[in-house]
C-alpha cells in the first residue's frame, strides 16, 4: 500500500482548500496516511481525516503518547534517547516517517524549520514531496536539489539564516546539486 507522509508548519491552523483537495485525492486513492501528532497542520489534517471517516491512518509520536490522535487511529511510537521536548526528540518521529513513506505532502509557512527538514529528509531518500507554500497558494514538487533551491527562495533572509544555522541549509543545497541523477516519477 502506498504511504503518504503529510505534515506541515505548527503555525498553520487551517488547511487551504487546495490542500484539502489533495488530501481527498489521497483518501480516494486508498493510500495510507502517516501523520504526526503536533498541533497546527498535523492536528488540522487529523481533523479532516476524521471528518472523512478515513481509516487508513497511522499517527507517529515520539515518546509514549500521542499529543493529538483525533481519530483514535493506531499509533507508531518512536523511541529516542533525546531529552523530551527537544527538537531532536520530535525529529526522531519525523525521520521514521520519512523512512516509512513513499511520498510526502507538506504545508509550509516559509519559516518552519521542521517542515523544511522533512522535505530534506525525503530528498535524501530520493522520495518526492509536494510542498504547498501557504502564503503563495501554490504547490512545488521537490524531487532534486534545484527544486529545494527554488523552495527556499520563498523564505525571508532571516528565516533562511535561521534554517541555515540549524540545518546547515547552504551546504545541503550544494550537496544536492552535485548528486548524480534525479528522481523519476
Amino acid at each position: 500500500m502506498t504511504k503518504v507522509f503529510i505534515s506541515g508548519s505548527m503555525g498553520i491552523k487551517h488547511l487551504d482548500s487546495n490542500v484539502i483537495a489533495r488530501i481527498n485525492n489521497i483518501i480516494h486513492s486508498k493510500y495510507q496516511v502517516i501523520v504526526g501528532d503536533a498541533s497546527g497542520v498535523d492536528s488540522s489534517i487529523q481533523q479532516h481525516l476524521d471528518s472523512q471517516q478515513t481509516e487508513s491512518v497511522r499517527v507517529y509520536c515520539s515518546g509514549s503518547n500521542a499529543r493529538n490522535n483525533i481519530g483514535h487511529w493506531k499509533t507508531e511510537v518512536i523511541k529516542t534517547d533525546a531529552p523530551s521536548g527537544t527538537r531532536a526528540f520530535f525529529t526522531a518521529k519525523d525521520v521514521k516517517m520519512a523512512d516509512d513513506c513513499d511520498y510526502g505532502l507538506m504545508v509550509w509557512d516559509t519559516r518552519s524549520i521542521g517542515t523544511l527538514s522533512n522535505a530534506i529528509e525525503l530528498l535524501n531518500r530520493q522520495k518526492i514531496s509536494l510542498i504547498y507554500i501557504n502564503k503563495a497558494k501554490e504547490f512545488l514538487k521537490i524531487k532534486e536539489g534545484a527544486d529545494l533551491e527554488k523552495l527556499v527562495s520563498y523564505m525571508s533572509e532571516s528565516s533562511f539564516n535561521k534554517a541555515d544555522k540549524k540545518l546547515k541549509l547552504r551546504s545541503k543545497i550544494e550537496g544536492f546539486k552535485y548528486q548524480q541523477g534525479s528522481i523519476e516519477l
